[in-house]
């Protein structure tokens, strides 16, 4: 259980309860977006990184901490997610959006 609530949010545990193979596409997420600041985990927490699906079950990020104020410098207004697996693997691809100055 520490695991889970070292790297995902409430509302994340309540998806990946529901379907294990969530807790691997919401990790590969969390790290894509680690990834996308250019810092990979050494300034930001998994957990500040929230995966959730809409109604459609489309996969969209929230930001919260440390990562926030990250997308906050960095000008990223939005986070495009896409997330492909496989029986053995989770990959997720994303595209942050800049705002225009």
């Amino acid at each position: 259980e520490s695991f889970l609530t070292r790297l995902y949010t409430v509302h994340e545990i309540e998806i990946i309860r529901k379907d294990i193979k969530k807790a691997a596409d919401n990790f590969a997420v969390k790290e894509a977006v680690a990834k996308m600041f250019g810092t990979g985990f050494r300034k930001i927490k998994p957990i500040e990184i929230e995966v959730l699906r809409n109604p459609e079950g489309k996969p969209y990020v929230n930001l919260h901490g440390e990562a926030a104020g990250m997308a906050g410098q960095q000008g990223i207004t939005h986070i495009h997610v896409s997330i492909t697996n496989t029986k053995d693997y989770a990959n997720a691809f994303v595209v942050g959006e800049h705002r225009e100055s």
